[in-house]
């Protein structure tokens, strides 16, 4: 090894990171550091900088197929021999899209720029030439070591060196990680635990060789060679980027990731471009319309070559050719070209000036909401993007976070049941007062408990609720920490425990201090020390935990608390008929989605103690087999307890999760939920949450660890799920919808992160996409955040559906970038997730507005936007074609140069943004009322492929008739004095007019929710176009620019005559008329679910509001939650090696006697001498079930009746 080392320096830095795939860290050495060019510590998340800003913006909005036809015509309207339009009728448009779409890029990424430079400028203490000097972020370097404060984000991944606490131990806050708020505690290596003065950190000149930079936030390999030592490094020893330093005075640390090498970072991944289903639609449609489009210039030059060749010889006499037409063909060939330039307004630039501002519009009324305000913390909701808008419409899939998401992270003691009796109410009665904690001056004020009886019996102290309280006051890892009098922080390391410890507490049990021997109590103002003997820690596998304890009294006790099912087992038969009762009271609370744990406790003779505590010192010295022996042990003084009874815990879901969850599951949009929790937390979650009911056909496990075993279980559900027919195929949505099967009965899928990394293999990830979408719930516990962005991206390259990833924490960065359309909840966890998400807001209940209501608004008004767009543009353009046929195919324009201009520019631009903005089919009430109303845009159903073919379809009807009907009467009309309509100029303004007065009554009728702002725009537009006819076609405008407006006084004399009215009127009725009665026949005939909607809604606005008659369902499962335990190996083992422990204690408290025990102090000691090994794990909060879950009935009974 030390060779390998010494000749690294001659090698090239390429042949390093490739021969070695590893990093190597020297303390205090920049020189030797440089040498690897490590990344700094500055973060850039922004995507442009100013001079690369413009060729990546507009290599990006080149993308877009429209804007590069719109070029393309540009140039060719700049060629004289084929334009008959100005140039500036194109690139005017086009530079004012382009430089639109470039402010609002420039704008979202100058706050990105904003964010990382508050970042980098923050400061740290950076030990530089024998002193610590304050450094920006940005400046600390790989192998720096800093100085972190408590209370102070640790700058970059860090190596603990060492701390203010007993054995270089230190608090930290993971929320920025992994969104759970709960402590969890870092150690550092023995030997580097002294360093805390500054001349020894200065001569501090180990050596880390480590992994190299990855993603993996719980694991850490590497190794620190010091003083030709060797000492094996783990996660436990790190400081990730991100973390908060917590209840730690100071701690020391060398950096080992910087920058965008950080796990904090490397989560982050790269901020893609994210289009549209409709954009990628567009881009299709605008080549379909491009072949359209030289399919008619085809055409006309065809026609323009023949009758140049037949009829237009005879005209060369007076209009001869010009030198460089030597042909008819090649005067074809340049028609064909005029002709490309004249109808490029099918597609025109507007369009896309409209759809910007249209989403522009929408995400405002996003941020614009009250609903989605939430108060308590003045969080709005925020659209961070502007162009996803009506993809939150057409949602499928919802792959969503659990702690911080849909839970709150916050336990809360609910119920419990003592001796068979059951103590505790439901707070959401009003009737029901708090209980008075006045009696108790420790108590804590926060704490709400509402049944006064168990107070009482605390008061009368009755002997099995005082041993109930002790139990929990004394069966536990909480590490208490005593600030000033009175005034007690429990650390736990996890939630729920940290519950259990509160309660007794403020029921005058108060846990006070503990040291490696003992733990103190103030039970009900008298101080009480127990010497602590042993602690039976929990795990996975024994799901219980024990303590042993001697009273004052020199009396032994084990109490216990775990899983109903595991104490059950271990009962002396005297608590049989206790037990049945308290196995009543857990089922009742389990139905209301509380977690449960059993308590018990038993009396041991000490003769029997003392042979079991000697066994237990060999079984933890053996090398070989010592989990199993030492589990052997502890099943055996287990054995035999009496039941004390049974504790209740709400893990506090986010207000409205049930019922949103519900909601949205009516709405067809199907929601996994992706934890790194255990299986057991993950299915507590689901059941609390409604997402698993007992109810289900079947709940299907899937946790094997090898592949053999994840496929035969794969295989084994997916043959269930056939043979018991009930999937049926539809082939109603093939085309459009994701989902081809029609679920009748209800299945749900389970699957843990080991069986998950064997499925996502190729050979098996299509069985496990086909089980998973036959089940109405899909459940992935202890995934890895790479592993949530690699389900999203399972779905998304397999099934045609949006999809929609929601998280609070950097370890769903990579899966909120991954989906189509990324959430965060902008809470107390941490703001990672929100930084790298496109929607963000404080509440998982908000999703539901933000889709149901927001997003199906959104995609409702950009379909009929769409739609009417191309339809009068085929309208305007078309009418083009058929006039070729009746001038030579010359490519002369129907219409004045300045109704091209103008037509899409202002004409008819402001009413449709105000149908585009502003219009809805059915109002925000009914809009979460009936959540079916979302399906058509998950299918895909207003503006797809086929709609557009009837709009470009009606649009060609409307054109044909806006010519063919002026054509042919004005033959047959004349003036009021007798004279003929003969010319052009009067022939173009008739058919400009009744094409603008057709276009305003379509809009009108297809608006389905009058404003102000619509009847002031499709009426203003109107009266705008005749002040412009007329101002253009005056006698002012044409003595100062004669050349450029030369339909002098057709609008005065054309607009006179009663005749050109009729025919205007004519032509709108007919135009109008067939759509409208289609229109009714199919909402009178064949109404969709919207249209009896509408009726509903119009009925009821007519008979005023009425009362929503919600009807609620109460879940009933039998299942029980017990795991309030943390999912890895508890703190047992470091609580009793006393490393844990602060130097000084409270002055107030009374110094406890302590007990020497010959056999107790030896089992202490044998503990300190193991090696430093202790499984300081960061602790993931449980997830069971919470509160009781209410899903709601969207629509009342009396509405599913009319229906």
């Amino acid at each position: 090894d030390f060779k390998r080392k010494e000749n690294i320096d001659k090698w090239p830095k390429s042949h390093i990171d490739v021969k070695f795939k590893e990093r190597r860290v020297k303390a205090n050495a920049w020189d030797y550091n440089d040498r690897f060019s490590y990344a700094d510590n500055r973060i850039k998340t922004s995507k442009y900088n100013i001079f690369t800003f413009l060729p990546i913006n507009l290599f990006e909005q080149f993308q877009r197929v429209a804007n590069a036809y719109f070029s393309v015509l540009l140039i060719l309207q700049l060629i004289p021999e084929i334009s008959s339009l100005s140039w500036f009728t194109t690139i005017v448009p086009l530079v004012f899209v382009l430089v639109i779409t470039a402010v609002k890029d420039a704008t979202d990424d100058y706050f990105r720029y904003k964010s990382d430079q508050q970042v980098n400028n923050r400061q740290s203490q950076v030990l530089i030439r024998g002193s610590l000097q304050n450094e920006k972020w940005m400046n600390v370097r790989v192998g720096d070591i800093i100085k972190l404060e408590n209370n102070q984000f640790v700058a970059a991944d860090i190596l603990l060196l060492c701390s203010s606490e007993p054995y270089g131990l230190c608090y930290v806050e993971t929320a920025e990680l992994d969104g759970e708020t709960n402590l969890k505690v870092r150690q550092a290596l023995t030997v580097t635990s002294d360093l805390g003065d500054i001349s020894k950190l200065m001569d501090f000149d180990g050596e880390v060789i480590c992994e190299p930079p990855n993603n993996k936030l719980d694991r850490f390999t590497g190794t620190l060679y010091w003083k030709g030592n060797k000492y094996p490094l783990d996660n436990e020893k790190m400081l990730l980027r991100g973390c908060v330093l917590r209840n730690t005075e100071w701690c020391f640390g060398m950096v080992i990731f910087a920058g965008s090498q950080t796990k904090l970072m490397q989560n982050c991944g790269r901020t893609k471009l994210k289009r549209t289903s409709i954009d990628k639609l567009m881009n299709t449609l605008v080549l379909w319309i491009f072949a359209f489009l030289i399919c008619m210039g085809v055409v006309l030059a065809i026609g323009h070559t023949i009758w140049e060749t037949y009829v237009g010889t005879n005209f060369r006499v007076f209009l001869p050719w010009d030198t460089f037409q030597i042909s008819a063909v090649f005067s074809g060939f340049l028609t064909f070209w005029s002709y490309i330039i004249i109808l490029n307004t099918v597609v025109p630039i507007s369009l896309y000036v409209s759809v910007e501002v249209l989403r522009l519009g929408h995400s405002y009324f996003i941020n614009w909401d009250r609903k989605m305000y939430h108060s308590p913390m003045g969080t709005a909701a925020e659209a961070r993007t502007t162009t996803l808008n009506e993809e939150l419409g057409q949602v499928e899939f919802i792959f969503s976070d659990k702690t911080g998401t849909l839970t709150q992270n916050i336990m809360v003691f609910s119920k419990c049941s003592i001796n068979g009796q059951m103590y505790g109410m439901d707070r959401l009665k009003k009737k029901t007062a708090c209980v008075d904690f006045s009696f108790n001056p420790l108590c804590d004020r926060r704490f709400k408990f509402f049944d006064s009886s168990l107070v009482e019996a605390i008061k009368m102290e009755d002997p099995a609720v005082q041993e109930f309280f002790r139990l929990l006051a004394l069966c536990h890892t909480v590490m208490p920490e005593e600030k000033s009098e009175g005034n007690l922080v429990y650390q736990a390391q996890s939630p729920d425990e940290g519950a259990l410890v509160t309660a007794a507490r403020n029921f005058g049990f108060v846990f006070r201090a503990r040291t490696p021997e003992t733990v103190t109590l103030c039970e009900m103002g008298r101080t009480v020390t127990y010497q602590l003997l042993a602690i039976l820690d929990f795990n996975n596998v024994r799901k219980r935990m024990s303590v042993i304890v001697r009273s004052p009294e020199g009396q032994i006790k084990l109490y216990s608390k775990g899983a109903d099912t595991i104490i059950f087992e271990r009962l002396d038969p005297s608590s049989e008929n206790l037990m049945y009762t308290t196995s009543e009271h857990l089922s009742e609370f389990a139905g209301e989605g509380l977690r449960t744990l059993a308590l018990a406790y038993k009396d041991l003779d000490e003769d029997y103690f003392k042979v079991w505590m000697k066994r237990l010192l060999f079984a933890s010295t053996v090398i070989e087999n010592r989990e199993d022996q030492l589990a052997v042990l502890y099943d055996e003084i287990e054995l035999g307890m009496k039941l004390l009874g049974a504790t209740a815990i709400e893990d506090k879901l986010q207000e409205g999760v049930p019922e949103t969850i519900a909601c949205l599951n009516l709405a067809d949009i199907k929601i996994w939920v992706l934890t790194g929790d255990k299986l057991e937390t993950a299915m507590n979650i689901g059941y609390s949450c409604n997402m698993l009911r007992d109810d289900m056909n079947e709940v299907f496990v899937i946790s094997g660890h090898s592949l053999q075993d994840v496929a035969k279980e794969h295989i084994l559900g997916l043959s269930r799920v056939s043979s018991a027919g009930h999937v049926e195929k539809t082939d109603a949505f093939a085309d459009d919808s994701v989902f081809e099967e029609a679920i009748i009965a209800e299945y749900a899928l389970v699957i843990n992160g080991h069986s998950l990394a064997h499925v996502l293999e190729p050979q098996l990830e299509h069985i496990l996409l086909d089980l998973a979408c036959l089940c109405k719930t899909v459940i992935c516990c202890r995934v890895t955040p790479m592993q949530k962005a690699q389900v999203v991206e399972l779905v998304k390259r397999h099934k045609r559906a949006v999809t929609l990833a929601i998280g609070d924490g950097a370890n769903d960065v990579s899966m909120i970038k991954t989906a189509h359309i990324g959430v965060g909840i902008s809470g107390q966890e941490g703001m990672q997730a929100v930084l790298a998400s496109d929607y963000s807001f404080a509440q998982f209940r908000y999703l539901q507005r933000l889709l149901l209501v927001h997003g199906r608004w959104s995609y409702f008004r950009m379909c009929n936007f769409l739609g009417y767009f191309f339809y009068k543009n085929f309208a305007f353009t078309l009418v083009h074609f058929w006039y070729g046929f009746f001038c030579g195919f010359s490519a002369q324009t129907v219409y004045d140069q300045w109704f091209i201009t103008l037509f899409n520019i202002v004409y008819t631009s402001l009413p449709v943004l105000a149908m585009g903005l502003f219009d809805q089919d059915v109002n925000d009430q009914n809009s979460l009322r009936y959540p079916s109303l979302y399906k058509p845009g998950q299918q895909n159903l207003l503006f797809n492929k086929r709609q557009f073919f009837l709009c470009t379809l009606q649009g060609m009807a409307t054109s044909f008739l806006l010519f063919f009907i002026p054509y042919g009467a004005f033959p047959l009309m004349v003036k009021e004095d007798g004279s003929p309509f003969s010319d052009q100029q009067a022939f173009a303004v008739t058919i400009a007019t009744s094409l603008v007065i057709v276009v305003s009554v379509q809009i009108g009728l297809d608006t389905h929710y009058w404003t102000a702002v619509n009847h002031l725009f499709i009426w203003g537009s109107l009266m705008v176009y005749f002040a412009i006819l007329f101002a253009m076609q005056s006698d002012g405008l044409f003595g100062i620019f004669p050349s450029s407006f030369p339909f002098i006084g057709t609008a005065r004399n054309c607009l006179s005559e009663k005749s050109v009215w009729l025919v205007v009127l004519l032509t709108t009725v007919v135009c109008v008329m067939p759509g409208l009665v289609v229109r009714f026949l199919r909402v009178d005939l064949f109404p969709t679910l919207t249209d009896k909607v509408r009726r509903l809604q119009q009925s009821r606005k007519k008979q005023g509001p009425q009362e929503q008659n919600l009807r609620r369902v109460r879940r009933t499962s039998s299942r029980r939650s017990a795991y309030a335990f943390s999912h890895q190996q508890g703190f047992g083992e470091l609580i009793t090696s006393g490393k844990n422990i602060r130097r000084s204690t409270v002055s107030s408290l009374c110094s406890p006697e302590r007990i020497a025990q010959s056999h107790s102090s030896s089992w202490i000691e044998n503990m300190l001498k193991r090696k430093n090994e202790v499984s300081c794990a960061s602790p993931e909060s449980e997830g069971g079930a919470p509160k009781s879950v209410k899903g709601t009935v969207c629509m009342d009974p009396t509405d599913q009746a009319q229906f």
